[in-house]
């Protein structure tokens, strides 16, 4: 759909800027509709000279010009008749369609454009423009010159018929009547001229030029224009008028009327201004802000409180105290863009990319990791999705596992102290055995305090070692109460025991915790510290 009025059936040309489509109307009428792509000011300046073309031709295939932020277009209907080079290839050409076809050629070249342009057709002896080929450029008189001679070759070899005028014969008629009703009006006319009824003149000075003029020619007098200038006044009204009003004159009499018509200034361009800065550019040129319109920028890509588009346009010629209408943008809404993949980034500089891409970190959701501390680990919306601008993203990034407490542990007990293995009894020493070489032994004797040795075995026997019995779990209460000043973030919590660390469910912004007091209740093991951060840094460790 084309400006969710004209359905399209097929593309039928494109030049430049220019999309040239079939298309069907709401009303099943087929039409077609030339689509300019505006997207700089050049593409829009070369739209405007192609409607200023068509307003001054009036072609009868042209339906409708629709000028507005990402809407500029023209609608095209069927036009029927005889091609024009068909038309001039005949014989006799009649001398008024001669006549149409240059009137046509001397109007295209006033604003750059040749014959061989428009789709000229001809209906009897009328020439009908069907449709006008948009140009981004005009051309230049000596290419339309050179362009039309040769279109209008034909008319040079055909024989033109010279129009007839029908009852030649009878015009001595009405000079008759006229000879004979001139005594008479002559007669009344040197009477009235002797002695004109005198009236009083109309007071016109501020009226427009044209009222001003009908109001003193139906009271009977003549009226002649002159230019002049004054500051404040509207361009086209009467300033002075000679003589003044309420004077008597008689009828018939010359009314000398000062028209305001100050020197033409050029329109400065005020795109990408604000309202303020336009007034104050119109101020230099005598000129001021008219009528302020708020459309969107989306299409554009203009920021809001910033001027789309103008009228008149820039580069125009206009009056000294003119007034230009402004189109303001309310701003850029639904822009699309995308995140890159963050995985792997520390999180400072995952935030910039963040923010480069017009999005806003919502939620940062600390993990335990062997990777370095504030590593990216996961991200939403995924790497490079399309999401709409200003959209949340939420990230998780690497904590450490362990770390140590936050404050010092006390002295841990001693093992109990081994009691003393009893000595064997004295035995008679056995008669000596023969040593094995085939393995060493890892015994050494020892002499006992009663002159008898033992054997003390290499390895202590099991359950000598003594074992430190593991923390029991307890719980432990947390109530903290943030300050009514809490900087902006995403604030998180944790907590540390013995088992290590892990994340609680606490995660939201500043404004939602500021003066606010939070109370958990955790089962630890051994020392426990609640740890605070603010977008995954540290930001208050309280130990209950």
């Amino acid at each position: 759909m084309i400006d969710g009025k004209y359905e399209v059936l097929r593309e039928v040309a494109v030049q430049g800027p220019v999309t040239l489509s079939e298309v069907r109307s709401a009303e099943g009428v087929t039409r077609q509709v030339a689509w300019f792509t505006v997207a700089t000011p050049a593409d829009r300046q070369a739209f405007h000279a192609y409607r200023t073309a068509l307003r001054a031709l009036s072609p009868a295939g042209l339906t409708d010009v629709v000028a507005r932020p990402g809407a500029f277009y023209a609608v095209w209907q069927p036009v029927t008749g005889q091609p024009l080079e068909a038309a001039l290839a005949h014989k006799g050409v009649p001398q008024d369609l001669v006549e149409q076809v240059q009137g046509l050629a001397a109007a295209l070249a006033e604003h750059g454009y040749a014959l061989e342009d428009a789709q000229v057709l001809v209906e009897g002896h009328e020439v009908r423009v069907a449709y006008l080929t948009p140009r981004v450029t005009p051309r230049t008189p000596e290419d339309v010159a050179a362009r039309n001679a040769v279109t209008l070759a034909p008319l040079k070899r055909a024989r033109v018929r010279r129009r007839r005028e029908p009852g030649a014969w009878l015009t001595f008629i009405p000079g008759l009547l006229l000879l004979g009703g001139a005594t008479y009006v002559g007669a009344q006319a040197v009477q009235i001229y002797l002695n004109p009824p005198v009236r009083p003149v109309p007071t016109v000075v501020g009226q427009a030029a044209k009222p001003a003029a009908q109001q003193l020619t139906r009271e009977g007098f003549r009226v002649e224009f002159v230019k002049g200038q004054a500051a404040g006044r509207a361009v086209g009204s009467i300033i002075r008028q000679d003589p003044v009003g309420n004077s008597n004159l008689p009828v018939g009499r010359l009314v000398t009327l000062t028209v305001n018509n100050p020197p033409s200034i050029e329109v400065p361009r005020l795109e990408e201004m604000t309202p303020a800065q336009a007034r104050d550019a119109l101020k230099g040129s005598a000129m001021t802000v008219g009528k302020i319109v708020k459309v969107d920028g989306t299409l554009t890509g203009t920021p809001e409180g910033r001027v789309v588009a103008q009228l008149p346009e820039a580069g125009s010629t206009a009056q000294q105290g003119q007034a230009v209408q402004l189109m303001v943008s309310t701003g850029i809404v639904g822009k699309r863009t995308f995140i890159p993949d963050l995985k792997g980034m520390q999180y400072e500089d995952a935030l910039k990319t963040i923010r480069a891409a017009g999005l806003v970190v919502t939620k940062v959701s600390p993990q335990p990791s062997d990777l370095k501390e504030g590593t990216v680990l996961e991200q939403t919306p995924l790497a490079y999705a399309t999401v709409t601008t200003g959209g949340p993203v939420s990230l998780t990034v690497a904590a450490p596992r362990y770390s140590a407490p936050s404050r010092p542990a006390g002295s841990l007990p001693l093992p109990p102290a081994p009691e003393p293995e009893p000595q064997p009894e004295s035995q008679p020493e056995p008669d000596p055995v023969p040593e094995d070489t085939s393995t060493t032994s890892t015994q050494t004797p020892e002499t006992s305090t009663s002159g008898g040795t033992q054997e003390i075995p290499a390895v202590p026997a099991s359950g000598s070692t003594p074992e430190v019995a593991a923390p029991l779990p307890r719980s432990v209460t947390l109530r903290y109460t943030f300050p009514t000043d809490l900087p902006d973030g995403t604030y998180t919590l944790a907590v540390r025991d013995a088992n290590g660390e892990r994340a609680l469910n606490l995660s939201a912004a500043a404004e939602a915790l500021a003066g606010k007091q939070i109370t958990t209740t955790e089962t630890v093991r051994g020392e426990a510290v609640f740890i605070i951060r603010r977008d995954g840094q540290d930001f208050a460790l309280e130990t209950p």
